[in-house]
């Protein structure tokens, strides 16, 4: 009898440390869902501050306001690229991690304890680097090459939160482990879950690389090693500061997937095809890294032709994949939930008031026509050489990390009120247009740092006018309106950053709470549906048709761009180099 008390009180004490979803049915690791809630409040508190120092950096490049002194330039660059490159985006992929391992797995978190050290190193490092670059003599920016060299905490800081961020991805193979063991899921694990173990593959890769060359740099700062060796730290550093933003990638593309789920009840058009996508990221995405390489005399002819074509037309194979497989299982759900009329209907009745899907949808668009396919120019060996060093290459990764990654970021946000921190979005009228808002500005940022860059606008000046410099040289009039059109759009995105950063906060702060008579109005507005508690996101399944004509045009649309501006380029570079 005594025994059985006490199992039954053990088995009451574990229960206790769930709660069940009443929309989804998911069981929620209550520890798990503190970890969630720690690290989406800390990334959304760095994304603020680094947007402030990103509409510095704007500004300073629009020549009518040239807003900041070059020293201060330098400086608010480099903080500008460490806190939205590294620590918003990072901190939400460690709750994205534990959001889908432990939730979407029905199962309680591997070593929470272990979770919270995680975060604890995050956070000292994070703050240690502001702080370091803060105090002057670190404007190094975000590649922090040598000689250049920094203050020996900035490369500390950037190594705790590494040590932090891998600890954190243990966690999450541990929790993925304890869901096999537990079975608390059957057959193979959500894709949402493939997505997110592929991003975490892809971070351990991309640690590794950072401590390899961060270590040693943080001890040459000290003088304690006396140089380092410039294209070896390049090369190096490259694997890391690439591979992470191909985190990112895994990252954003599992999130489109989740909200698809989430909100129409979406399922892949196959299963096999999409993971296949994510394994190609994990093979091939971190070699898309030489391409910051390719104007190094270092570096054989044969590695760099190497990995601008054959391998990274592979890694390019996998995001191409997703651009049709998530398009076609919205456009399946739609019309299987009744939208059949004609070849767009699914599209024109899907859910746009809906901050969630808004955002995920221009996250698509957006990362698909701007930042792929200016990608797959930059990767071009011979491309690449007319544009790397100028603003073309930060508009391509504010088309991917921004309008990409930072856009789903904030989309999934609108779905974690609710389902995890149990709020009302408290002004719901104000969100339905938030992402719009970000949006356009951040496809403004992108299209008109890419023309200035085609132009040859350099990458990194402060002042393209060269004012009192003592051989002067002057860009095309253009220039100077792309440079301004970037900085009235970098202030549109500015206010859409900053009305996510006021709704999120007051959300949970002031949001009503959510329980079983709320939960499906808190979601936002969706086609009527019944909420099950298989939900598409963490079971697994095909969408069961191919019957997606407007996927199609879509798509074509989409490969006529592609073609189209490719060759444009390559136009472009026959009149650099006349033949003849």
């Amino acid at each position: 009898m005594a025994t059985t008390t006490v199992q039954e009180d053990f088995i009451a004490g574990i229960a206790s440390k769930f709660r069940t979803c009443p929309a989804t049915g998911l069981r929620i690791d209550l520890a798990a869902q503190r970890l969630i809630k720690a690290n989406a409040v800390a990334a959304v508190v760095f994304l603020a501050v680094g947007g402030l120092f990103g509409l510095g950096v704007a500004l300073t490049r629009w020549q009518a306001v040239h807003l900041l002194k070059a020293e201060w330039f330098y400086l608010v660059l480099t903080a500008h690229g460490l806190d939205v490159l590294l620590l918003w985006i990072i901190f939400f992929e460690m709750a994205v991690l534990y959001f889908a391992s432990s939730i979407l797995l029905n199962c309680r978190l591997a070593a929470p304890r272990m979770a919270w050290v995680a975060f604890g190193l995050m956070v000292v490092g994070g703050v240690l680097t502001n702080i370091t670059v803060l105090q002057g003599d670190s404007s190094v920016m975000f590649t922090s090459y040598p000689p250049m060299m920094a203050r020996p905490n900035f490369y500390l800081g950037l190594i705790l939160f590494a040590v932090g961020a891998l600890i954190g991805c243990l966690v999450f193979l541990g929790t993925l482990v304890i869901a096999k063991e537990e079975k608390t899921y059957e057959g193979s694990i959500p894709l949402v879950t493939f997505g997110a173990l592929t991003a975490c593959i892809i971070a351990i890769f991309t640690i590794a690389s950072g401590a390899i060359i961060l270590i040693p740099t943080w001890l040459w700062s000290l003088g304690y090693i006396s140089n380092i060796n410039t294209v070896m730290y390049k090369l190096v550093w490259w694997a890391m500061g690439h591979s992470s933003q191909q985190i990112n990638v895994a990252a954003h593309v599992s999130i489109w997937y989740a909200i698809a789920a989430i909100l129409l009840g979406a399922k892949p058009l196959s299963e096999k095809v999409s993971r296949t996508a994510f394994f190609l990221y994990i093979l091939f995405l971190q070699i898309a890294s030489a391409h910051h390489m390719l104007v190094e005399p270092g570096l054989s002819a044969e590695w760099k032709v190497f990995n601008t074509s054959y391998a990274m037309y592979l890694a390019v194979l996998g995001s191409l994949i997703h651009g049709m497989t998530v398009p076609g299982a919205i456009e399946a759900a739609q019309r299987q939930n009744g939208y059949t009329r004609g070849v767009f209907e699914w599209l024109r009745k899907a859910p746009w008031g809906n901050p969630a899907f808004a955002g995920m949808f221009l996250s698509l668009v957006m990362f698909g026509f701007l930042g792929g396919i200016s990608g797959v120019v930059l990767g071009t060996e011979q491309i690449n050489l007319m544009l790397h060093n100028t603003l073309y290459v930060p508009g391509h990764f504010h088309a991917t990390v921004v309008a990409g990654t930072t856009l789903s970021f904030m989309a999934i946000t609108y779905l974690l009120l609710p389902l995890i921190f149990q709020r009302e979005v408290i002004w719901p009228g104000l969100a339905k247009w938030q992402p719009y808002l970000f949006g356009i500005g951040v496809m403004g940022i992108s299209l008109f740092m890419m023309g200035a860059g085609t132009l040859g606008v350099s990458r990194r000046h402060w002042d393209i006018g060269f004012t009192d410099a003592a051989m002067g040289f002057k860009y095309p009039a253009t220039a100077y309106l792309m440079l301004g059109l970037n900085g009235i759009s970098a202030i549109l995105a500015s206010i859409g950053g900053a009305m996510f950063v006021v709704i999120t906060v007051a959300s949970v702060l002031w949001g009503k709470p959510v329980d079983k008579s709320n939960i499906v109005a808190a979601l936002g507005p969706m086609p009527q549906r019944q909420m099950t508690s298989e939900t598409a996101a963490s079971g697994y399944g095909n969408a069961g048709t191919w019957h997606l004509p407007g996927t199609y045009i879509l798509v074509t649309v989409f490969f006529g761009a592609f073609v189209l501006y490719y060759f444009v380029n390559w136009k472009y570079l026959s009149q650099l180099w006349p033949m003849g």
